[in-house]
């Protein structure tokens, strides 16, 4: 019998895992290696077009709807393809990483749908990216049981029939895998191995279990983003030799470029579209990112003043509804990201009042369905929905046609009746500080302060530091926002963790790593894509 093929890609500078080569199969890597070689290409240049359209914005402080892309919003006839039986009712969506307990908890949630996550409440750490994948294979083949080392409780999986549906969220397109490489030494893009080895292991098994591959499409910036997602799920049936439109997509509408383009995102993944989803804080961190030099009419106040009822939000889940309800697709509200206190029963009673009241909105505008980051606000958000859908999977016959949203109500940020705050100052920075830390220990869902935190959070707090500093901010307390106020809020915060936490726990963690980083991407001159980007350098692992 003649050896195997050398893997036409190398992993590099990782330890090795337990079980790894039930993922890193020489097929499986040939697969990823062959979709690196088609769409990595494109991939660079859809990044070096989102700089130029940056640009762009910097010089106009404007966006508007495409007049290249009119016909196609023009044109009644074409709606996505019908919704699986498996995404019909996805009336609650629970969030979380894919390590081996979240697997089990967020599939035996009463969820219908578990957003099984890679990305942003994931740290890329390899551990993470290929035990991630084998959580998933295990929990398809149901040989995931498992018990807590701590507390010694066990937890199994719920008859089949009870399990949330799996969609998966690979990266975004701008994130490399700097442990799997061709023979150039170039990276894989991470969206093209989260995608890659999560396809390529349980699509069959997906189509045996009734459902299929569907996956999460994160921080798409553009229609040809989305055009380039469509190619390669176009060409990974193929490969596999399963039928086209097999995959299903929703598209996190989570930047403002591509809230301009929400009809034409879906018309490139017709085929294989599902839906759209309005995701909150990444949102109102692209606001800021593409028009941080705009000026105070684009000054964003404490992230928490930014509830969904704003205006300029109003706006954007209003016509993500339409729109989605247009083309025959489902409309996914935004997150409830509260973790309930085991100690303090009136801090959960307020908090679900706000979350109730959240999803009911959510519910009467006309959504689908929503997210929510703990299985306690599942039946929350459940009642919600139930309420206005009843025995309905979703109200996609209700078409919005009242709304009517113009390109300057997208970008009205003026509109909101707030200001920046000392407080919220001190809350970015704690935040920042916090997440960055766990983080770098490889979590990437962290809770802070009663909330489930990801990636996000972290983006919208330090950018708005930026913001707030370059706009020279003057906050409710009279002072003006900046680097020293930064830096001085910072270092109280770093001291205050250290008397929290004792020497040796402040010692053994990343705390002065997280505090210099946040000050880092919050105060350079050059304001840094992602956060991440700075980040994964010093992410070990």
């Amino acid at each position: 019998m003649s050896a195997p093929a050398p893997s036409p890609l190398a992993i590099v500078d990782a330890e090795p895992l337990p079980r790894q080569e039930e993922v890193l199969t020489d097929t499986a890597l040939a697969f990823v290696a062959e979709l690196h070689r088609r769409f990595t290409p494109r991939r660079d240049e859809l990044l070096a077009r989102r700089a130029e359209r940056r640009a762009e914005i910097a010089r106009t402080s404007a966006l508007d709807f495409l007049p290249e892309t009119a016909a196609i919003r023009a044109d009644d006839s074409w709606k996505v393809a019908p919704a699986p039986p498996a995404l019909e009712d996805r009336r609650v969506e629970i969030t979380g990483p894919t390590d081996r307990k979240m697997t089990v908890n967020a599939l035996n949630s009463g969820a219908k749908v578990w957003l099984a996550d890679f990305e942003d409440a994931s740290a890329p750490t390899w551990e993470n990216v290929v035990t991630g994948q084998l959580n998933l294979i295990d929990a398809y083949t149901r040989t995931i049981d498992f018990t807590d080392p701590g507390s010694g409780k066990s937890y199994a999986l719920r008859p089949e029939e009870e399990l949330a549906t799996v969609v998966t969220r690979p990266r975004g397109w701008h994130l490399d895998e700097r442990h799997l490489t061709d023979p150039d030494g170039t990276p894989v893009p991470g969206a093209l191995v989260d995608f890659g080895l999560y396809f390529f292991h349980n699509a069959k098994r997906l189509i045996d279990l009734g459902k299929g591959p569907y996956f999460y499409l994160p921080k798409t910036e553009s229609h040809l983003e989305a055009r380039l997602w469509n190619d390669v799920f176009v060409f990974a049936q193929d490969y596999l030799g399963i039928p086209q439109g097999t995959v299903r997509a929703t598209v996190l509408i989570e930047t403002i470029t591509a809230a301009y383009e929400m009809e034409e995102i879906l018309y490139e993944l017709r085929d294989h579209a599902s839906g759209l989803n309005a995701g909150r804080w990444d949102y109102l961190f692209s606001i800021v990112k593409n028009f941080r030099d705009g000026g105070e009419k684009f000054v964003l106040p404490d992230r928490n003043a930014v509830t969904m009822t704003a205006p300029f939000m109003r706006a954007y889940t209003e016509l993500l509804v339409r729109t989605c309800h247009k083309r025959g697709a489902h409309a996914i509200g935004g997150m409830a990201a509260f973790i309930p206190s085991r100690r303090d029963a009136e801090v959960n009673k307020v908090a679900f009042e706000k979350v109730r009241a959240d999803k009911d909105r959510e519910a009467n505008d006309g959504f689908d369905g929503s997210w929510v980051a703990h299985p306690d606000l599942v039946p929350v958000a459940m009642e919600s929905f139930d309420r206005v859908l009843g025995d309905r999977p979703n109200q996609k016959d209700r078409l919005r046609e009242d709304v009517d949203v113009k390109a300057a109500d997208l970008i009205a940020v003026d509109s909101l009746d707030a200001r920046p705050t000392y407080a919220g100052l001190v809350n970015a920075v704690q935040v920042g500080i916090r997440y960055i830390e766990a983080w770098l220990r490889g979590l990437g869902a962290v809770a802070i302060f009663n909330l489930m935190e990801d990636a996000a959070t972290a983006e919208i707090s330090r950018s708005q530091i930026w913001q707030w500093i370059n706009a020279g901010v003057v906050l409710d307390n009279g002072e003006r926002v900046t680097a020293e106020l930064a830096r001085k809020v910072a270092a109280e915060e770093l001291a205050g963790i250290r008397a929290e936490a004792g020497e040796e726990a402040f010692a053994a963690g990343n705390w002065q790593q997280a505090h210099d980083l946040l000050l880092k991407v919050a105060l350079d001159e050059d304001y840094a894509d992602f956060l991440t980007l700075p980040a994964y350098e010093q992410l070990k692992g």
